[in-house]
């Protein structure tokens, strides 16, 4: 898909975010900051209200907004966090770091360092509840220490994985899956801004597939925009219905079969980031590829299948989407060549 992805050109401001509720209790925090929880199942618009948040606190957001996803600690070798550069100059010299005091250190910094403007700054801690109970704890030390200074605001899709000395040192925004109607009112609002002919009944074809994922749902209107110049029942029922890569996705199980990962992990990684899909829509479209290719076959589509369960909850519980699918489909070519080789040397006898 080129060009700008809608959800990241046209992310909402506070008073744009579709739920009542979201709003009504963010809009607390603009005259006393506070820490925050902020909870709701994925794709419902969470990170986007934070940022929003931001935008409307900080008169500086770029500088005085710190997001880090806990994947980024967690899901990653020692190596990839020092070179990573929003983290380089903490760790610069601290070679012989433990991952763990890694974590805590650049946490530590990221909170004591003095905002650019204003009195205080903002740290995200995106997809929380993958974070350890004794990384937590340390969490809860460092929101102790710099209260004052700095304002930490907790995604996640499970508040009970937190800790209660986290939960209790922040006020809870529930972030609910908005309605249809709700969905359909900021489609049209994107449509119209981006000059998109769109029917109300294309609009609504969208929104009610996309289940309450917002997320989803503004980037199936994009697609069939792009595809299509105009939004209709018809044109996204077409867009909808077909994967959209196909072959990449093809090529990407064909690849991981014949033990060329990195290529299949660079199609992955491109529908991730490039073209917007959340790791379960595209572990769901793999798994359709795979069931109605000629080329895969009955019995490898039904051994990517017996691996993706597990997959899937591991995704669910907000780890690096890309590692999973990536792990998923090397498994799944270990898998085959392994048959492979018991029948060769069983003369073909299953």
């Amino acid at each position: 898909m080129d060009g700008p992805l809608w959800t990241e050109r046209h992310a909402p401001a506070l008073d744009e975010i579709p739920q009542d509720s979201v709003r009504e209790r963010l809009e607390r925090a603009l005259d006393e900051p506070m820490n925050l929880v902020v909870q709701g199942p994925p794709g419902v618009g969470k990170t986007a209200a934070v940022r929003a948040l931001a935008r409307e606190t900080h008169v500086d957001p770029g500088n005085d907004l710190v997001e880090i996803n806990v994947a980024d600690f967690f899901d990653r070798t020692k190596t990839e966090i020092r070179e990573d550069p929003r983290f380089r100059s903490f760790l610069a010299g601290r070679s012989s770091m433990a991952k763990r005091d890694m974590i805590n250190h650049v946490l530590k910094e990221s909170a004591a360092n003095a905002p650019v403007a204003g009195a205080f700054k903002t740290v995200v801690l995106d997809n929380a509840e993958a974070i350890r109970e004794d990384f937590q704890q340390a969490l809860r030390r460092v929101m102790e220490r710099f209260h004052r200074t700095t304002q930490f605001v907790i995604v996640t899709r499970q508040p009970s994985k937190l800790i209660p000395p986290i939960r209790s040192r922040c006020f809870p925004v529930p972030v609910r899956v908005p309605t249809t109607d709700e969905t359909i009112g900021v489609l049209d609002a994107i449509c119209e801004a981006e000059s998109v002919d769109a029917e109300p009944e294309g609009l609504e074809f969208v929104a009610s597939a996309a289940g309450g994922d917002l997320r989803e749902a503004i980037l199936a209107a994009q697609t069939t925009a792009v595809e299509h110049d105009e939004i209709t029942m018809q044109t996204a029922y077409e867009t909808l219905g077909e994967v959209g890569f196909d072959d990449e996705l093809r090529e990407a199980l064909l690849d991981a079969r014949a033990g060329d990962v990195t290529d299949a992990r660079s199609t992955l990684d491109d529908l991730l980031t490039e073209e917007g899909y959340d790791g379960g829509t595209l572990l769901r479209e793999l798994l359709d590829t795979a069931r109605s290719s000629s080329e895969i076959g009955p019995s490898d589509a039904a051994r990517l299948h017996a691996l993706a369960g597990e997959v899937d909850l591991a995704m669910s519980r907000g780890t690096d989407d890309r590692l999973h699918l990536t792990h998923l489909l090397t498994s799944w070519a270990a898998g085959r060549r392994s048959l492979e080789q018991r029948l060769a040397s069983s003369g073909g006898r299953a």
